[in-house]
This record gives C-alpha cells, sequence and structure tokens, in this order.
C-alpha cells in the first residue's frame, strides 16, 4: 500500500534517486523505467552475493517469495494469489493451457492489446479455441455495447488491456468484468501499461486473472512479472504449461507425476528469474515508499498540461482527453515517428514510438520541467507533428 506520509513523493523529492536526469529529460517510462538507485545496488548485492558466496540457494528463494508478497501489495492482493513469472507471456501461456474449450470455446479480445495476448490466444486455435478481436473505434476506445455484441455463452474468457500501449487509452475494467461474469466468462486483464502508474486493486475490478512485470513503471528491469489468479473463480484452472517451481512440493524433486500446488504458485514454471527479482523487489518498494495513488495524481497532471499544450500547437492526441479514458501515456501523431523520437533523443529527451505516434510517458520522477523541455523541442520540430 502507498506510504503517504513518507518525505518521498513524485517530482522532484524522487528526482535525485535517477541518474539519468542528470544527462536528459527521460519520458519513456511505458516502454522502461528509469534506473534508480536503490535497484542498481540491489543487482550489486546479487552479484557480490554470487562472487563470495557461490550459491545462495535459500536466500534466493527468499527473494522471490519477497518479491510476491511486493507485487501482492500493489494489486492489493493475498500473496498467495499471486505466481512470480518470469514475464507477462509466460503467466498468459500458462493461463492458456488451463482452458479445455469445450463448450465455451471462444477468447474474446481487442484491437487494441500487445502482441503477446493476441499471438498466445490464437496460438490455442491449434487446440479448439476461437479468437474474436472487438474493434476500437476511431477515438481509440472500445465501448461497453461492443463487448456485449461479442461475449456470449460459448465465451471462456474476456481477455483485455488496462491501458494501450499503442495510444494509451483506458479500458473500463470494472464495467467489463461485471459484463463476462453476467455471462459466464472469466477476465484476464494485462496491467502492464498501468500498474505502478495507476493504482490497481484486484479486488475492486473484479477481475479474476491479472498479468504483468516490473519493467516499465514498477521501476524494475526486464526478466520478471507477475500473474493474479482469484483463488475464487480460478481454482478449477491446473495448466499444462508447467516446471518444477509450480509443484506442490518443490523440494520432493518427483518426475513421477504432476501435483501443481493449490495456489497461484501452479502457474509458475522452472528456476525463478532470480537476478530481476532483485531488482524488482527494489523497484516496488521504492516506488510504494513514493507512493503510487500520490504518483497517479502527479502524471495525471502532467499528461492533462501536455495535451492542452500540444493541441495548441495544433498536433493531433491519439489518446483519450477524459482522464477515465487514458493511461499513463499520452501518444502524439507525427508524420514520421521514428525520426521526431530520433531529433528528440539529439535534444537529451528520451521518447518512443508505436504506430505512427510519440509515445510520452511521465512517471514519478518527472517535472513541469521535463514537459515544458519536450514543448520547446516539439514547437521546433513542429513539422513533424502529424
Amino acid at each position: 500500500m502507498d506510504t503517504a506520509t513518507s518525505d518521498l513523493g513524485p517530482g522532484e523529492p524522487a528526482r535525485a534517486r535517477f541518474r539519468i536526469f542528470e544527462r536528459r529529460a527521460y519520458l519513456n517510462s511505458c516502454s522502461q523505467g528509469a534506473l534508480a538507485d536503490s535497484v542498481r545496488a540491489a543487482y550489486e548485492t546479487y552479484l557480490a552475493g554470487w562472487g563470495s558466496e557461490g550459491s545462495q540457494w535459500d536466500y534466493w528463494v527468499a527473494c522471490t517469495e519477497r518479491a510476491r508478497r511486493a507485487f501482492a501489495s500493489v494489486l492489493h492482493a493475498d500473496p498467495a494469489a499471486v505466481a512470480v513469472t518470469a514475464s507477462a507471456s509466460a503467466g498468459a501461456g500458462a493461463v492458456a493451457s488451463a482452458f479445455d474449450f469445450g463448450e465455451r470455446d471462444t477468447v474474446v479480445t481487442t484491437g487494441l492489446e500487445f502482441p503477446t495476448i493476441g499471438q498466445i490466444w490464437h496460438a490455442q486455435e491449434r487446440r479448439g479455441a476461437k479468437v474474436v478481436h472487438v474493434p476500437p473505434a476511431a477515438d481509440n476506445t472500445v465501448s461497453l455495447e461492443s463487448f456485449a455484441a461479442a461475449i456470449d455463452e460459448r465465451t471462456a474468457v474476456v481477455s483485455i488491456t488496462h491501458v494501450c500501449y499503442r495510444n494509451g487509452s483506458r479500458l473500463d475494467v470494472e464495467a467489463i468484468t461485471r459484463l463476462a461474469h453476467e455471462r459466464g466468462a472469466l477476465v484476464l486483464l494485462d496491467s502492464y501499461q498501468a500498474v505502478g502508474a495507476v493504482p490497481i486493486d484486484v479486488n475492486a475490478l473484479g477481475v479474476d486473472l491479472v498479468v504483468g512485470g516490473a519493467l516499465k513503471y514498477l521501476l524494475g528491469s526486464a526478466g520478471v512479472g507477475y500473474l493474479y489468479a482469484n483463488p475464487r473463480t480460478t481454482g478449477h484452472l491446473v495448466p499444462t504449461a508447467t516446471g518444477w517451481f509450480a509443484d506442490e512440493d518443490i523440494h520432493a524433486m518427483a518426475i513421477d507425476r504432476y501435483s501443481p500446488s493449490p495456489d497461484a504458485r501452479r502457474f509458475e514454471a522452472g528456476t525463478p528469474p532470480i537476478p530481476p527479482i532483485f531488482a524488482a523487489v527494489a523497484g516496488i518498494e521504492l516506488l510504494l515508499e513514493i507512493g503510487i495513488e500520490r504518483t497517479a495524481a502527479h502524471v495525471e497532471r502532467l499528461n492533462s498540461w501536455l495535451i492542452d499544450e500540444v493541441a495548441a500547437l495544433g498536433g493531433v492526441v491519439a489518446t483519450p482527453k477524459d482522464p477515465a479514458r487514458r493511461g499513463p501515456l499520452v501518444a502524439v501523431r507525427a508524420t514520421d515517428a521514428e525520426q521526431l523520437v530520433e531529433r528528440l533523443a539529439a535534444d537529451g529527451i528520451v521518447t518512443s514510438s508505436r504506430a505512427g505516434h510519440v509515445r510520452i510517458s511521465p512517471h514519478c520522477y518527472n517535472t513541469a520541467a521535463d514537459i515544458e523541455r519536450l514543448l520547446v523541442a516539439l514547437r521546433t520540430h513542429r513539422a513533424l507533428l502529424g
């Protein structure tokens, strides 16, 4: 939970923990969070232990459990309902392997998803799945009515993104979940572009499954993710994609049976990704000290200002203006997005591009000065704005 009384709040107080701001305005957290001093130190701790002690197996397993608790804190979940995975893809893939696609053989997803999600569900077509994509409207949103038209008695799972990686649009997760449950379907939420910059309470959302990772707004690194599985609604799902850390007793070292753990750990696989687990714990603990709710409010203010100023420049923002319909990233249309990203990089401003848009994603460490620096650069490169 957030540490609302901490002196280390978003903006200038947090900034000193991230050395990149000595050289650049970093506005690319939707791709990779900036490196914090504590995350660097966590990797150094791992390497020091490996160098001096060799295998620290018991300590490494304890760190995995610490990561489980950290992810659970962010999601407001019971740690037993959280699996520590190598990626969001690993979690979603394990979940997909648990469906039998019998009477309920349909997967409903959207046109806003990250490639992983679509590819995993289409891979299940070999096992009898049928995949339906609900297309977004012109404003990059998907209406509840569109979901209602797609979800029926044959729908096994509704698989949705919390925030679209291409344009920053945000779905009404609670309403979609209620609709899916009314029609007997489960809901899997890809929270990767939200978690850490958008408060998430899995109980309030009502979702059945959530995947994500530490790479972006959780301030960790690549190589570690999580899967939340609601024990009240997903206990019947038993994956066929597995590994020894999913066993009910990993110390039994059994090779003559499949006895998965009864809790969410059954969705894990082989040896945990230990080095990035160290980083994830450090990143999440720092973020919780700064405060996720405070960070969300801070980012919303920065993005609202940015959207208004881009509009004043005559630019086109693909991200919905309504804060309830957008996440922490803002997508600005460009005539040549890759070239504009390169021009901004030459100006010392780090962004990224997707689908013809420049993605700008402030986080806890950004300030108004970063946005102003970006706006000055956009005015300079106005000819590249769409």
